[in-house]
C-alpha cells in the first residue's frame, strides 16, 4: 500500500528534483536566507532539516550522505564544522518560511525560508484562559461621561413613574 507516500514533486521529474532541491539547499547553507516560491520552500524544508540532523549527528557516515545529497563538498563541509554549533541545542525546527505575497511575472506564492540562529526562541505559545463558572459576571466599566448622562435620565423616569401611580390611586 501507498499511504503516506505523497512528497512535493513540484512538477518535475525525480533527478530533476533531487538537483533543484541540492541546489536550493546549497543556496541556503551558504546565504543564510533565500527567497523562492513557496511550493519549493516548502518541499526544501524537511530535506535541509534532515541533512542538518546528519551534521549533528557528524560521523563520517552522515558526512557522506550529506555530500551525496547536498552534492557540494563545500558546502557540506561548512554546515559540519562551522554551522552545526547554532543548532546543537535545537531539536528540529532549524528553518523558518515567511510568505511574502504573490510574483509579479506569474502570480505564484513567494516565500522566504531561512536557518534560524540559536538564539532564538520562537514564539511564545500563548496560554488561554481559564473560564470559570462562578466567578463574578463581568463588568464593562463605561466612562464618567455616560455615567452623568445616565443619572438624570434615571431621576426623570421616577417623578413618571410616580405620577402615574398616583393617577391610578385616585381612580
Amino acid at each position: 500500500m501507498r499511504h503516506r507516500k505523497h512528497r512535493n514533486q513540484l512538477g518535475v521529474k525525480k533527478e530533476h528534483r533531487e538537483a533543484l532541491l541540492a541546489n536550493l539547499s546549497t543556496a541556503l547553507i551558504q546565504r543564510g536566507r533565500i527567497k523562492t516560491t513557496l511550493k519549493k520552500a516548502k518541499a526544501l524544508r524537511p530535506f535541509v532539516e534532515k541533512v542538518i540532523t546528519l551534521a549533528k549527528k557528524g560521523s563520517l557516515h552522515d558526512r557522506r550522505i550529506a555530500i551525496a545529497r547536498v552534492r557540494d563538498v563545500g558546502i557540506v563541509h561548512e554546515l559540519f564544522e562551522e554551522k552545526v554549533e547554532q543548532f546543537k541545542d535545537r531539536n528540529g525546527g532549524y528553518t523558518r518560511i515567511y510568505k511574502i505575497g504573490t510574483r509579479r511575472g506569474d502570480a505564484a506564492e513567494m516565500a522566504l525560508i531561512e536557518l534560524i540562529d540559536a538564539d532564538d526562541e520562537g514564539y511564545a505559545k500563548k496560554s488561554k484562559p481559564k473560564a470559570k463558572k462562578a466567578d463574578k459576571p463581568v463588568v464593562e466599566e463605561t466612562a464618567p461621561v455616560a455615567e452623568a448622562e445616565e443619572a438624570p435620565a434615571a431621576e426623570a423616569e421616577a417623578p413618571a413613574a410616580e405620577e402615574t401611580k398616583k393617577d391610578e390611586e385616585a381612580k
